[in-house]
């Protein structure tokens, strides 16, 4: 009998986000009437394939169950870690007993908040049958400089092959779940999860994606999200 694929979302959200000079931790910023995170949960929810989403929040977070979307019944929390794979790792364990290793887990950025239900779905579409997954993204159409110590240019890089990475990530749970374990036990850095799965030596697929699709980092960029968000209504 064949088994039924699930699909689950799952957004780190234990950050602190001291870029932002904010006095609470940037998911919890205002905008367009609601939180970041509330932000980019509402889309991710609006996504029919998800059975669940997984918000990996911290302990001491004193904000979060202040938020009615913190009540959906397809919303879960997890304890979030220090580092950000730490989060996912913890989210991917809190869903085992429910979770087969073929599932598709979808992890997204609680600080992207333009992401559209349409990127999702694409990514999900064109995404199912790949034997690794991959990550939604944009080709570079900057000049890009590589630069030494005392920020002098050093080389100019060919930007034909350079992709910014976005979320959603999309891997399969097993082995998603044995890359962020692998890299934790050797101690190896990871800055998102493509990059855990490429440490085993497997390929991830690059998905064009919108370009508004923006990560919150400094306060200039709440006012761009809000640009955002009003031209995608």
């Amino acid at each position: 009998m064949k088994t039924t694929i699930k699909y689950w979302g799952i957004v780190p959200a234990a950050g602190v986000g001291k870029r932002m000079q904010a006095d609470r931790p940037k998911q919890y910023l205002p905008l367009n009437g609601v939180t970041v995170i509330e932000q980019s949960l509402t889309c991710l929810l609006q996504v029919q394939q998800f059975t669940a989403v997984v918000v990996a929040i911290s302990k001491e977070d004193p904000y979060w169950p202040e938020l009615s979307i913190s009540k959906n019944a397809r919303i879960r929390t997890a304890a979030g870690g220090k580092e950000r794979a730490d989060s996912v790792l913890s989210a991917l364990h809190s869903v085992a007993d429910s979770a087969a290793d073929d599932d598709w887990v979808l992890v997204h950025d609680a600080a992207r908040p333009c992401i559209t239900q349409s990127d999702v779905e694409h990514l999900i579409d064109e995404l199912q049958n790949h034997e690794v997954g991959g990550i939604l993204g944009q080709a570079s159409h900057d000049t890009l400089k590589s630069v030494d110590e005392n920020l002098a240019i050093t080389d100019t890089v060919d930007r034909s092959k350079i992709w910014r990475a976005f979320t959603p990530q999309m891997f399969r749970y097993g082995a998603l779940k044995t890359a962020l374990q692998e890299a934790a036990e050797k101690g190896w850095v990871v800055t998102d999860d493509a990059s855990a799965l490429e440490l085993q030596g497997k390929q991830p697929k690059m998905i064009a994606g919108r370009a508004d699709n923006l990560k919150i980092t400094r306060p200039e960029d709440l006012a761009l999200a809000q640009f955002y968000l009003e031209q995608q209504q």
